[in-house]
């Protein structure tokens, strides 16, 4: 999904690489899906908790992290698609 490399360690910076589309993402009520042949990776518009769905089995993987945060920038594409982000 995270299709990035560098600026592991705050400020985050250095990044290089293609951040995440939210925008490309499907919309549903709790969040964004990005649907994939085998696994979909949900992340909740309020809470920030990324959840894989692989063959129907949803695993609660963890909340995004600060470099996530930071460089992806979900927080605004949240608030842009509705949701009122609590990370």
């Amino acid at each position: 999904m995270d299709e990035t490399e560098g600026g592991y360690e705050a400020p985050y910076v250095g990044v290089t690489g293609e951040i995440i589309d939210w925008d490309a993402m499907d919309l549903t009520s709790t969040g964004l899906v990005r649907r994939g042949h085998v696994v979909n990776f949900i992340v909740n518009g309020t809470t920030g908790m990324i959840t894989l769905e692989m063959f129907g089995i949803s695993y609660e993987a963890r909340k995004l992290s600060s470099r996530a945060i930071k460089v992806h920038k979900p927080r605004e594409a949240f608030i842009r698609r509705g949701f009122n982000p609590e990370f």
